[in-house]
């Protein structure tokens, strides 16, 4: 697999789809992180841990209704093509009803908490 955290995306937005109650894969810090700021924003509503010599990330997704919490993912920067924005590039989704998730010097956070922090990096994703 060449990219971890598209497939990952992808495996959210299939079990969204399919209102799946949650979703597993293979663990990795990078996606433990953006797990994380997912639980945060209120995307869905738990990550946990499993598993002793293979772990595995477990998230538990949202529902409102027979509708998925998240109505989109998207991918920005790729393995091939590498995305960088600084502090004052920082995109808004959907006129900031979205979240835009960045890979910092400081760990993994929201647009607008790398925008508070003076923050630039990788634009990693889109959650809308």
């Amino acid at each position: 697999m060449t990219d971890p955290i598209s497939d990952m995306l992808t495996r959210i937005r299939n079990a969204h789809r399919a209102l799946l109650p949650a979703v597993e894969m293979p663990h990795s810090k990078v996606k433990e992180g953006i797990a994380h700021i997912l639980r945060k924003e209120g995307y869905i509503a738990e990550v946990a841990v499993e598993g002793k010599p293979f772990k595995k990330i477990k998230l538990k997704l949202k529902y409102e209704g027979k509708k998925g919490v998240i109505d989109g993912l998207r991918r920005v920067s790729s393995p091939g093509l590498r995305r960088y924005v600084g502090a004052t590039d920082i995109p808004r989704v959907l006129g900031g009803l979205g979240t835009a998730i960045l890979s910092t010097s400081q760990g993994f956070m929201t647009g607008t908490q790398a925008r508070k922090q003076n923050l630039g990096g990788e634009l990693v994703c889109y959650v809308w």
